[in-house]
């Protein structure tokens, strides 16, 4: 089978997509994948690192608002429509599958145009602009929350998968990965992440919790700032003393990293919280405020009332009030279990293989 896939922008666009292209390698060896995206996503980078090639396309994403950058964006989408038909005749994919991101609207749009067999996968609750007008040009909408159905109304195309993961991150040694990463036996380790772009707000904190308190952490603490704020966080704080503190701009090794933790500090979105309740990871979780419909707030409640997470609004967020929770959660064992049981009663860990064989009926049915 040949697979076109497009996505980008952020990990929570490409992970998926690579979750997909490893589960579709693993059941049809023979298979063919190229993923398209542009050169300034992430997936620039993440997609090289799994062994997947990738071709560039021009397109950016719209400003609400009519200004220069606006006009600039309606020049690449045609621009992109123009680049995506090229490399789609050149390949010749069975099926096109979009991941969500700017990069894949005039992938999958052309695609559909072609004939070819289309298939879209919406990792929020609140779908994306470009997964809701191309919704309209698909072959399947895959979902990830069942009330994600709303929004797609009229539409008997729309399916609920759940987000998929990637193999590796159900995969790992608990103890193997604390070995690799250099984690002493009896202590606990924190991972800290906002996103792959980082959080400035959250950095701020983070940064300083660390020099106020970064000398007595009774914790391991791996955080990663996101790359565009990395070299400004290092330049804030200069050389941390502490070594049980590690400052990163992203953490590659996600499925080494996730198993290790003990508690994850981190945004809410859809990724994270799949691959969080999948594994069972406890979690404190400082929900975005700058995204569509607020819909971060609403997914971290979620695992909040199901007892598998711990809220703290950015609005009410200090260095003292993260540190304390931190520490009481660490310090209650009985509690950070019960929320690693709740966490886990929540996870979809079948969701890929939902998402393959909807591909496969699509490209049967061609």
């Amino acid at each position: 089978m040949k697979v076109l896939i497009s996505g980008g922008g952020t990990a929570g666009h490409i992970n998926p997509g690579l979750a997909i292209a490893k589960y579709i390698m693993k059941m049809e060896p023979d298979s063919k994948i190229l993923f398209v995206g542009t050169q300034k996503g992430l997936e620039s980078k993440l997609v090289p690192r799994e062994n997947f090639d990738i071709e560039m396309i021009k397109v950016r994403g719209f400003q609400r608002k009519l200004s220069f950058d606006t006009l600039v964006a309606v020049k690449e989408l045609f621009q992109g429509l123009f680049e995506a038909r090229k490399v789609i005749r050149d390949f010749k994919p069975d099926i096109v599958i979009g991941t969500g991101g700017y990069v894949c609207g005039p992938v999958v749009f052309n695609a559909s145009r072609m004939k070819i067999p289309t298939l879209i996968h919406e990792q929020n609750a609140f779908p994306g602009v470009t997964n809701k007008i191309l919704s309209k040009f698909v072959d399947k909408v895959a979902i990830s929350f069942k009330e994600s159905t709303k929004y797609f109304k009229g539409r008997k195309n729309v399916f609920f998968t759940g987000n998929p993961i990637r193999s590796e991150m159900l995969e790992v040694n608990r103890e193997a990965a604390r070995k690799k990463l250099g984690i002493p036996k009896n202590e606990a380790l924190v991972v800290i992440f906002a996103g792959s772009r980082g959080a400035e707000n959250v950095n701020s904190t983070v940064s300083e919790m660390i020099k106020k308190h970064g000398a007595n952490f009774g914790f391991h603490l791996i955080y990663a700032t996101g790359e565009t704020q990395y070299s400004g966080i290092k330049e804030r704080n200069g050389d941390i003393k502490s070594k049980n503190v590690q400052v990163l701009p992203y953490i590659y090794d996600m499925a080494n990293t996730m198993a290790a933790a003990d508690l994850v500090v981190c945004r809410a979105g859809a990724i994270t919280i799949s691959e969080l309740t999948a594994l069972g990871i406890p979690s404190v979780m400082i929900p975005s405020p700058y995204v569509t419909a607020n819909h971060q707030e609403y997914n971290a409640k979620a695992l909040e009332q199901q007892g598998a997470a711990v809220v703290i609004l950015e609005k009410n967020l200090s260095c003292d009030i993260l540190y304390n929770q931190i520490n009481t959660l660490l310090n209650d064992r009985n509690m950070l279990n019960t929320m690693s049981q709740n966490a886990r009663k929540m996870g979809i860990t079948n969701a890929t293989d939902k998402i393959y064989q909807l591909l496969k009926e699509i490209v049967k049915k061609d």
